[in-house]
């Protein structure tokens, strides 16, 4: 008996296969690669002990019965990229997100994955992993290039020839960013919004004529923090409706700002007489 045994291992041996000692696993687990189609494939280790106590088998270790997130994470918080992009503009058409897509996991994001992860009795984490990247591609269609780059602005393109003098608020409408440029120089760049079909943002050369911190439009009753106006009722400002909608709503003609910050620091610098040049 004791020479079959050993005959049978050496044949196992000599066809690639191993004999694991009884009680262990030899410290390490093969990788398993998971195919997505179209998407990159990710790396897991089959059975392999997660630092969270959670393991591959679904269920956490230490009793209790509760269903343990996927342990293939493909995206989380602070990542980049086009494949986080779509996975914004995905989460878009079920209306989870609107914000965006900016291409960065941010927050907003991670909240948006964790609401659809609870509403589809996955776990709350925040992260995409496999099975809730493989659910919301179920209930989603391909982006196209506008849902992916448009819709929620892109890196801001070379600014117009008439921004590169003087002190100017550098508006463009196609990659819907503002530049705040001193002598050619780019100061900082934010995310902006504009009007509606019906209420455009005037295109031109224009000069900042009044700033109000705390400003209250009288025509739509709404408030207007940090209103540097340029034509007209038409101002750069900050939008509360903005920073939470993102790209779903528009305005009525001034160009929006979601960054609170941002445009704080921005309203501290623009001065009256400074120059705004809205373009595409």
């Amino acid at each position: 008996m004791g020479r079959s045994i050993a005959v049978l291992v050496a044949l196992l041996a000599a066809a690639g296969c191993t004999v694991q000692p009884s009680g262990g696993d030899g410290g390490r687990r093969s990788p398993v690669h998971i195919d997505l189609p179209g998407h990159r494939t990710a790396t897991a280790t089959a059975g392999a002990g997660r630092s969270d106590g959670k393991t591959s088998g679904g269920r956490a270790s230490g009793g209790g019965g509760s269903t343990a997130p996927d342990p293939v994470v493909l995206w989380s918080r602070g990542d980049t990229g086009r494949d986080v992009r779509e996975l914004q503009a995905r989460l878009r058409q079920v209306e989870w997100l609107y914000d965006g897509p900016t291409g960065t996991y941010d927050d907003l994001t991670e909240q948006a994955v964790a609401g659809f992860q609870g509403k589809r009795g996955l776990p709350r984490t925040g992260e995409t992993d496999r099975v809730t990247w493989q659910r919301l591609l179920r209930m989603t269609r391909e982006p196209g290039h506008w849902e992916l780059y448009l819709m929620g602005g892109q890196p801001a393109g070379p600014p117009d020839p008439r921004c590169l003098t003087g002190r100017v608020l550098c508006v463009d409408k196609t990659s819907r960013t503002l530049r705040w440029m001193i002598d050619g120089r780019t100061v900082s760049t934010m995310s902006v919004r504009f009007g509606s079909q019906y209420t455009p943002t005037r295109e031109g050369v224009f000069q900042v004529y009044w700033k109000s911190r705390h400003h209250v439009s009288t025509l739509y009753d709404s408030p207007m923090p940090y209103a540097m106006f340029f034509s007209g009722g038409q101002a750069v400002h900050f939008s509360y409706d903005f920073a939470a909608r993102g790209y779903a709503g528009g305005s009525h003609g001034c160009v929006n700002v979601r960054d609170e910050t941002a445009i704080a620091a921005l309203y501290a610098q623009v001065r009256n007489g400074d120059k705004v040049v809205v373009h595409r």
